[in-house]
Formats: structure tokens, sequence, C-alpha cells
């Protein structure tokens, strides 16, 4: 019997019982598609966080200062008879001149949360930060109309200010925001720049934040104490790790630190955070596809319940075959080409639906379908249809023809 007359067969076989075929295949299909969708839904998640955290820029070190108040041009600052490192303007200023080889910027940053508003509009709570102009450059904020405040605006403390595309539509909804005059906290600023949208990943929204002259934040509002954070801009991506520890060393040396234990600071870089993101991620879609072959075994173990249903119901055809000649490995291949036929159409509709459901976003993710799953998914159905398959054919195979053909 060939090849072709085995499979011929199998599908006679499978069209015999509609019904029974379909709610078989049904299992295998809801199987193959959960398999590939929960896959894609893991990947998809994986590339939102890793794209996030690759637009803050893989070149980059932030270095948050956990000191107390301390003055503009110094590292330290005398409380109660104690003396109180703290990381100020200064120490930046110090820390960008001190010719570090993997270091190409150092940029301050005060922060502090006020109430900003317009003629007609009002927002509570906005974040403001005190920066110099070179932030524009290091990190990923981009104006998208107007333009960042400048250097000379940093040395006169000019009242100019870069806000959100968001806080822009809140405060003036009905117009441009470009050269307004804004009041914050019950100081007036020109607003100069409007920042291009972007991805938020922290506790504050990106969109809503204002953006003015370290200067004119500290003289204003924070004082001239500690910042609360450093930018360093790395040379190059390959260089962070290097540059982060020139920038600890140094920053240790310019605050007196001899203990590390004692550093008033913390430096992370958005390379190991993206490393991170990336381990929690490939776990977690491991996971997700680890939970959906539960359902695809479920599907073969179905086929092995309907294809034992029809070695029963097909005893007395089995002995006739055998009495015509036809050999065990000729029953054997019938009942797996049945399996596996079975496994294969519903594995290719679950593909089919898998691909359908990955054009929609799923708890607002994206799926992205892996490349592998499919040929995975449809393999891993096959061989769940073949290995489920093999009893059930094994038994029809070993019947004696004059057994099958007493049978009624």
């Amino acid at each position: 019997m060939s090849v072709l007359e085995i499979l011929r067969s199998a599908l006679r076989g499978i069209m015999a019982n509609k019904l029974r075929s379909v709610l078989t295949m049904l299992g295998v299909t809801i199987g193959v598609g959960s398999v590939i969708l929960l896959l894609a839904v893991g990947n998809g998640s994986a590339q939102t966080v890793q794209n996030a955290i690759t637009s803050l820029g893989t070149n980059t070190i932030t270095v948050r200062s956990s000191g107390g108040g301390g003055g503009a041009g110094g590292g330290t600052t005398a409380t109660a008879g104690t003396s109180v490192k703290t990381i100020t303007v200064g120490v930046a200023d110090q820390l960008a001149s001190a010719g570090l080889g993997h270091v190409k910027e150092v940029v301050p940053q005060v922060s502090t949360s006020l109430t900003v508003s317009s003629t007609t509009a009002s927002s509570d709570s906005v974040t403001v930060i005190g920066t110099t102009d070179e932030y524009f450059a290091v990190t990923t904020a981009e104006v998208a109309s107007g333009s960042a405040f400048t250097a000379s605006d940093v040395t006169t403390s000019a009242k100019v200010a870069v806000i959100g595309s968001e806080l822009a539509s809140t405060l003036f909804p009905s117009g441009s925001a470009l050269s307004q005059t804004i009041s914050v906290d019950g100081s007036p600023f020109t607003v100069v720049g409007v920042l291009a949208e972007q991805s938020s990943t922290g506790p504050n929204d990106s969109n809503s934040e204002l953006i003015a002259p370290i200067s004119r934040v500290q003289k204003s509002y924070t004082g001239f104490g500690a910042v609360s954070s450093l930018t360093v801009e790395a040379t190059d991506s390959d260089s962070v790790a290097a540059a982060e520890g020139e920038v600890e060393v140094m920053l240790n040396q310019l605050l007196g630190i001899t203990d590390t234990d004692d550093e008033p600071y913390t430096i992370t870089n958005q390379s190991s955070l993206l490393e991170t993101a990336a381990a929690s991620a490939s776990s977690f879609t491991v996971l997700l596809g680890a939970v959906a072959a539960i359902s695809l075994l479920v599907g073969g173990i179905g086929v092995t319940n309907v294809m034992l249903v029809t070695v029963t119901e097909r005893t007395r055809e089995i002995g006739i075959r055998k009495a015509l000649g036809a050999t065990r490995g000729a029953i054997l291949g019938q009942f797996l080409a049945e399996a596996a036929a079975l496994t294969l159409i519903g594995g290719l509709i679950g593909v089919v639906l898998a691909l359908v459901g990955s054009r929609f976003e799923i708890n607002g993710t994206q799926p992205v379908i892996l490349g592998y799953s499919i040929p995975l998914a449809l393999g891993v159905s096959v061989a769940i249809g073949v290995f489920f398959g093999v009893y059930p054919a094994a038994r029809a195979a070993a019947m004696r023809p004059i057994q099958a053909l007493r049978a009624i």
C-alpha cells in the first residue's frame, strides 16, 4: 500500500465522522493558537519595555543624589557640627571639567512639583525640572516646535520654559503655547518650546513636565542645595561601564568619600536596566508558552480518545482489509496518518487564528509573533498527534483478521 493510498484512506476516515473530527481538531486549534498568541504577547510586552528603556538612551548614566542641601560652589555643608556631603552644581561642573576619558557630558538637574497655569487653565503637581541647555542633547527630550533655552538663558536665570505636549494642550487647548506666558507657582515664564510626545516609563508623565534653566529654578523654588540627579553621557554605548567607574571614583574624590558604603548617591545605567528587563521578559514569555502548551497537551489526549473510538467502530473494516492482504504496517500507517492529519489541520487553523489575533492589542500590549513559534507549534502539534495516535494505531494493527471479522 503506497503512501498516497494511506493518506487517502486517512482523509476518508476523517471525513466519515465530520463532527467528531471537527471537535478533535478544535482542541488542537485552541492549543496551537494559544501557544503562538501568548508567546507573541510576551514578546510584544518585552519589546515595549525594551523600547521604552532604549528611548531613555543606552549610553547615559544617571547619578541620583541622596544627600542633604549644600552650597552652589561646593560639595559639603555644615549641619549641627557635622559635614554632609552632597552633589551640587559646583560638583557637577568639576566632574564635567575633570577630563574623564569615557565621559562626554555631565548635566545636573533639580526637580520639584508646582502648579502651572495659563489665563484659561491650570495644572497641579506639574514636575518642574531645572537643568542646563545640554539636557536636550543628552536626553531623548526632543523639541517639536519652538526651540530649547540656551546657555545664555541659564547664565542669566531667564524665566523661560520648554513644556511637554500634554501640558501644552492642557494650558492652551485652542491655540499654540509658543511665546505664551504661563504662571509657575505665581512667577511668569515664557514658553519658548514644546516637546515632542514621549513614551512614559515612570510614575511621572514626561509629556506633562516643564523644563527651565537650572539657575532660575534654584533661585525661585529649590534653593542652591543638592541637585536631584546628574545625567552623564558616555562617549559611546560600549563605554558606559568604564564611564560609570570613572564617575564614581571622581565623585568620591570631589566629595572626600573614602568608604563606598557612605556614598550619598546611587548610579544606574540604562544598559543594566535593559538587560534586567530582557531577562524578566524572557522568563515571562516562557511562562506564557508553558501555560499555553498545557492546552495543546489536552488536545493531544483528545486525539487519543477519538482514535480509540474510531478503532472500535471500524473493527470489521480492519478485519476485511487484513483478510484482503493489508499488512500490519499499512494499518498502523493509516491510523497514524489520520491522527497526524487531524492535528496538522487543527494546527494550521490555530496558526491562522493566532495571526489574526495578533493584529489586535491584548490588555494594552501589541502582540509580536515570534518567527520560530509557528513551525514549533505546528511541529509539536503533529508530534503530539503521532505520539497519542500510536497506541490506537498499534491496537488496530495488532487485531487478528478472524477476530475482527467476528466483531459486530
